[in-house]
């Protein structure tokens, strides 16, 4: 199971793509090796690394796309210090010192000389589309590279339409509602063990791990005002999570129910069948994860097409 965060988001006027269109404007924005004086760059990639060439996999309206973002890693202490020591010795020389502009364009030169020469960072990102839905999640962290994905897809596609996925009722109003009343949970939600509770001033922010969250000390932190902007929730038999007061989806951990699924997958050996398998068996795990959250949140706030049920 590949996805460890979700950040999720709702599809406008999603175009009708077949398989070969889409691999063939997938193949024109490929990733390639970056150029010496370029210091970063985001393409496409095979889902399944060195094993395929394909760069979509889709099965049963659900597609897996993978982003490669390349960075060359120069660190601005290397750059302060050739700039300090030409610089010193142009003053030297010339016997005055650099105006404020000379530094800037010396600070230019050094950065274009050594860039060639840093090493390379790569990051795969992962991207679920669920195309009966309308949704897409992207397996990062950090919401800036999701936002990074999704430009290259709308570069890719020529246009896209999207937004975060936005719910009626405010994650940390309803996270902070199921710690302080357990008879707002949800029959099949399951309450963890991780949280974090915000004051409205500036008295800092609470964090407990492998904590009782009924214990009195949170329901006593409850009472004094704070609010939950993280919770640990999990539907049962299916997936356990983080749930941030953004909607973004962290820590990701999928039932051993469903890893045991995916384990009894007939592949024959074979590393893209078994790529495909376990995609299809997440896939089918997140869609309704999305769509439970969705209810447990009062709906989604945004108008959209119709969210089908989560079956």
């Amino acid at each position: 199971m590949r996805f460890r965060n979700l950040h999720l988001y709702r599809l406008h006027d999603a175009p009708g793509l077949d398989d070969a269109y889409l691999e063939g404007v997938l193949t024109a924005q490929a990733c390639r090796p970056l150029g010496g004086s370029e210091a970063r760059r985001i393409g496409w990639c095979p889902p399944a690394g060195r094993a395929g060439t394909q760069l979509c996999h889709e099965a049963h309206a659900q597609r897996l796309l993978t982003a490669v973002r390349q960075e060359r890693l120069l660190p601005a202490g290397v750059v302060r210090e050739e700039v300090e020591e030409r610089a010193e010795a142009l003053e030297a020389d010339e016997g005055r010192k650099l105006r404020r502009q000379e530094r800037l364009s010396l600070k230019e030169q050094v950065y274009e000389e050594l860039l060639p020469q840093a090493f390379v960072r790569s990051t795969r990102i992962d991207l679920w589309w669920d195309t009966r839905r309308g949704l897409i999640g992207i397996n990062t962290s950090s919401r800036k590279r999701a936002e990074e994905v999704l430009d290259l897809l709308r570069e890719t596609l020529g246009s896209l339409r999207v937004t975060p996925l936005a719910t009626n009722t405010l994650p940390m109003r309803a996270m902070t509602s199921w710690l302080s009343d357990p008879g707002t949970r949800p029959a099949e939600m399951e309450i963890g063990d991780t949280v974090e509770l915000k004051a409205k001033g500036d008295d800092g922010v609470i964090r407990g791990r492998q904590l009782d969250l009924d214990s009195d000390e949170i329901h006593s932190h409850l009472e004094c005002g704070r609010q939950a902007s993280k919770l640990a929730l999990g539907i049962e038999s299916m997936i356990r999570f983080v749930l941030h007061d953004d909607l973004t989806i962290k820590s990701i951990r999928f039932d051993d129910a469903v890893i045991d699924e995916a384990a009894q997958q007939d592949d024959g050996d074979d590393p893209i069948a078994r790529l495909e398998a376990d995609f299809s068996i997440m896939a089918h795990v997140l869609g309704i994860t999305a769509v439970t959250l969705l209810q447990w949140l009062g709906g989604e706030a945004q108008a959209g097409a119709d969210f089908p049920s989560a079956a």
